[in-house]
């Protein structure tokens, strides 16, 4: 039942009951695309865990990759021990094969929203989502991983963005994701309500937007260059303890310059297909804009991540990142 849920979300059928059992637990549909399961013994090592896909219609590798995991997890070979939640995002836009349907949802996750529209009112379902959840388990650490896929290519395929927050991220997540398969983290340097943000920022949860691999559509995607990712679900469905690697060898970013486009008059200074974490170097020009003027790189080489000229008027249009740290101390116990 638990993979057909996915079928039957994005087909806009009725599923056969709302509520059942699972091997180690049971599970309840608590809305559309919203999933619960919850386990009859909490294992060792549980959190309570978020995993969120679709949050962007047209990225479809991790909703076949957390399928597969639900899969495992209704067939015994995994068995729950810990909380879940498990969100289908952007129902309407994976129907259609978009990135978003009226505005982008991955930017709407603040609880003083006051814009309307079904972005908006999917957002403010998914928040109200999240917050029962969490308060079913506050005994529990949080956490909350947002997978995606990127709209292009990119010097390290597999790389997760650290949202901004006040908590701090725990170095036992960098390793976790080193054996995961993640190449690189692009730390974030001021709140920007993306959904995982939103975990971090209101609940204080540890959590990443992961962006697997390049967008794709359903049945093209391969999965098993995210096998290693998948046995981290696994470990988090089980409450276990993941694979860790060496986060040391991750390549670390933080956010330098963000390039709006304010006005009709916007381009990148660039092909549209370069890779993301593409150098640039000293005085080259990034994006020229009527109003805001251009964008010159200043006296150190930066990177570009998540450049897209036809965004909406007033958005981000490219990230400029340069090199950083992740971690500023290495704990013998996790390494």
């Amino acid at each position: 039942m638990l993979a057909d849920w996915l079928t039957v979300s994005l087909d806009q059928g009725q599923p056969n009951s709302l509520q059942g059992t699972i091997p180690g637990g049971r599970y309840s549909i608590e809305g559309s695309g919203i999933l619960s399961l919850t386990p009859d013994q909490l294992s060792d090592d549980a959190r309570a865990v978020v995993l969120s896909v679709g949050i962007h219609g047209n990225e479809t590798a991790p909703i076949e990759l957390l399928g597969e995991c639900l899969a495992r997890l209704e067939a015994g070979v995994n068995r729950l021990g810990a909380p879940l939640l498990v969100i289908l995002g952007n129902l309407e836009a994976i129907r259609r094969n978009t990135r978003f349907v009226e505005t982008n949802l991955n930017r709407l996750f603040r609880r003083d929203l006051e814009q309307q529209g079904a972005e908006a009112e999917r957002a403010r379902e998914l928040m109200t989502a999240v917050d029962r959840f969490y308060d079913r388990h506050t005994d529990l650490p949080r956490l909350h991983y947002d997978l995606h896929t990127a709209i292009r290519d990119s010097q390290y395929p597999r790389f997760v963005v650290d949202p901004f927050a006040e908590s701090r991220t725990e170095e036992q997540q960098w390793h976790w994701l080193a054996g995961a398969g993640i190449q690189a983290a692009l730390k974030q340097h001021q709140h920007s309500w993306t959904f995982s943000h939103y975990s971090k920022h209101y609940h204080q949860a540890q959590a990443f937007t992961f962006e697997l691999g390049k967008a794709l559509p359903f049945g093209h995607n391969d999965l098993g260059s995210l096998a290693a990712m998948g046995a981290l679900l696994d470990a988090l469905m089980a409450g276990r303890q993941p694979e860790a690697g060496d986060g040391r060898k991750m390549a670390g970013f933080q956010v330098a310059v963000e390039v709006f486009r304010e006005s009709e008059a916007f381009r990148l200074c660039f092909a549209d297909d370069i890779p993301n974490f593409t150098e640039f170097g000293c005085g080259e020009t990034i994006a020229e804009d009527a109003s805001a003027g251009p964008t010159v790189v200043g006296e150190t080489p930066l990177r570009v991540v998540f450049p897209n000229a036809r965004v909406e008027l007033g958005a981000r249009a490219a990230l400029l990142v340069k090199p950083t740290q992740l971690m500023t101390q290495i704990s013998s116990e996790t390494t």
